[in-house]
């Protein structure tokens, strides 16, 4: 089944309140109007009302049931531009940087999230990865557990045995460029907790490299083996086992020949790549070349969830965004009430 399926249902019953910061491309429109019709969340949509709803009428799309903010004319922008110049005040932002921010479509987004009057934010249909994120990081920042945020994505492969059943996490797949070898166990540690805590599949993950078990001496071996031992030494619950080459990771015959004894090789359902370069260029290519669907980047480890999108997505993307988003809300809101 397909896992997006079941979140889907487990987001019609705790419907969250997601802010779309991008209310001027048809394609957010499309999927508000989608994801209000499907109730997989409350929609609201930032933007200028006419621009917003000039493009709706051209794209004879209904805005019913749809949340409009303009920043710029809202009741609260004063109450955010100090939020936010408390937040940034000791990096040297003034108060009338603040405001001019605060009236930002992206930064308004993500101060409703801090807040408390979104439940989370989904951008980057017509923003770079860059802008979505350091808002984020600024206003949003990591959870006190997590000692830096990463993003996955999450790869449908049709037709696929391996992983579950050709469902996988890759991870860092869209953020961090060059991580050294405790921050790659950070990466590992919060995907293998997405892959349980948003998709329900127990993570058995992967830390690859162009090596098997020793098989190739480099000091970029020499990373993910660090990376691996600090990852099983921190969180010692979770099946995860390193250095592997891909194959070694996910097919079962080569894992025996190539691992033997590894409690990963060949089973492998969360893939941890050494650097942005590897992890961004496997994505686009099993994405291009298996016409598999990949939903990200999902970013993980900020204290209240904000996800990317890729500029080239569709509104069927986005929803699917939406409703991850919105499984992380649920999950941080849970995890809220145990401590």
């Amino acid at each position: 089944m397909n896992p997006l399926l079941r979140l889907r249902e487990i987001v019609k019953s705790k419907r969250q309140r997601i802010v779309l910061p991008e209310g001027n491309d048809g394609r957010i429109l499309e999927a508000a109007r989608k994801a209000t019709d499907e109730g997989v969340a409350e929609i609201v949509v930032l933007g200028d009302e006419d621009d917003i709803k000039k493009l709706a009428e051209e794209k004879g799309i209904s805005l019913r049931g749809i949340e409009i903010i303009n920043p710029k004319k809202s009741a609260k922008l004063e109450e955010y531009a100090k939020l936010l110049y408390e937040l940034r005040k000791h990096k040297g932002m003034t108060q009338e940087e603040a405001y001019e921010k605060a009236a930002s479509y992206l930064y308004y987004g993500v101060l409703m999230v801090y807040k408390g009057d979104a439940d989370g934010e989904v951008s980057g249909a017509t923003h770079p990865t860059s802008d979505t994120v350091r808002p984020a990081l600024q206003v949003i920042r990591c959870s006190p557990d997590v000692e830096l945020a990463s993003a996955f994505f999450a790869m449908i492969v049709p037709n696929c045995p391996y992983g579950e059943n050709g469902f996988f996490l890759f991870a860092d797949s869209g953020l961090v460029v060059d991580p050294n070898p405790r921050e790659l166990a950070q990466i590992a540690i919060s995907t293998a907790d997405s892959m349980k805590n948003l998709f329900g599949y127990e993570p058995r993950v992967a830390m690859l490299s162009f090596s098997t078990k020793g098989s190739a001496s480099h000091y970029l071996v020499d990373k993910v083996v660090e990376a691996t031992r600090i990852a099983k030494e921190r969180r010692p619950d979770i099946i995860l086992d390193g250095e592997l080459q891909v194959d070694a990771a996910i097919i079962p015959w080569v894992g025996e020949k190539k691992a033997p004894g590894s409690p990963v090789g060949g089973r492998a359902n969360v893939l941890i790549f050494p650097d942005l370069d590897a992890g961004n260029i496997a994505y686009k290519l099993v994405q291009r070349l298996a016409k598999a669907e990949a939903y990200g980047p999902i970013l993980q480890g900020l204290n209240k969830p904000v996800n990317d999108l890729s500029r080239g997505c569709s509104a069927d993307d986005i929803i699917n965004v939406i409703i991850i988003t919105a499984t992380q809300a649920i999950v941080s809101k849970e995890k809220t009430l145990r401590r």
